[in-house]
């Protein structure tokens, strides 16, 4: 198989009639010879993240992979509050090694990132860049993080549509990423999480070719390991120009208590 895929299940200790199913999925793509987006699935610590590389082949791969390294071991705390803080250290850590490493070798290295944290009925969303991250809830998909990208910002302006933004020249441009300064600018939303809401956290390997209405249909007729593959699937039968990951995680209503 070209990509890899996990699903696992487990309960919220805080929380006991919410319980959660992920569905992780990523692959390089058709055009680009090396994956440089990286993912951080961890549900013990009610932590998901996504990153995109970029700056070169391997300059990409390492940044990406920096920032869920520094992460990975680094968000404990059960408060939502404290956690989110845990994490914004840990990625502040990664941004100075990838600024100092771009420093040294004198290129240009940085990666987007966009995680999900988890505590009882409450998550935060934090974000960097063009890695989105949506919710699916009663038949009906939302955006929760907003793109730091030079297209999103002439949307805002009114200097283009939505619609002309999608085939923009100037849409991999982004305004804001880890890496690219001393200091780290990430934008945060916190939201409930219920029975029956759906996770989505990508790259814009996804975005660009799969609509919104497209991504809303697999979140909402399949279980997350499904429509984690299945829309990898889509985009690679769309030609795949760009790497593209994702984590999908379904939220379900249960009355068991796993030991």
């Amino acid at each position: 198989m070209p990509f890899g895929t996990l699903t696992k299940r487990w309960f919220d200790p805080e929380v006991a009639m919410l319980r959660y199913e992920q569905g992780v999925a990523s692959h390089a793509g058709y055009v680009r010879k090396i994956n440089q987006d990286a993912w951080l699935a961890q549900p013990d610590q009610g932590l998901w993240l996504v990153a995109d590389g970029m700056g070169g082949h391997a300059r990409g791969e390492w940044a990406s992979a920096e920032i869920v390294a520094s992460v990975a071991q680094s968000v404990h705390a059960d408060d939502l509050h404290d956690a989110g803080a845990e994490l914004t250290a840990a990625i502040e850590r990664a941004n100075h090694r990838l600024v100092a490493a771009a420093k040294a070798d004198g290129a240009s290295i940085g990666s987007t990132v966009a995680a999900l944290l988890v505590r009882g009925g409450r998550g935060s969303v934090l974000w960097a860049g063009d890695s989105r991250v949506y919710r699916y809830r009663g038949g009906a998909i939302s955006l929760l993080t907003r793109d730091h990208s030079q297209v999103e910002q002439l949307v805002t302006d009114g200097l283009i549509t939505a619609a002309e933004a999608a085939s923009h020249p100037m849409g991999h441009v982004l305004t804001r990423a880890i890496g690219v300064g001393d200091t780290v600018l990430l934008d945060r939303v916190e939201v409930d999480v219920l029975p029956e809401d759906v996770f989505l956290l990508c790259s814009d390997g996804l975005t660009r070719p799969v609509a919104d209405v497209e991504i809303a249909r697999w979140l909402g007729r399949e279980t997350p390991e499904r429509a984690a593959t299945g829309l990898l699937d889509l985009v690679l039968s769309r030609g795949a120009p760009d790497n593209v990951t994702l984590v999908v995680l379904g939220c379900d209503a249960t009355t068991l208590v796993e030991a």
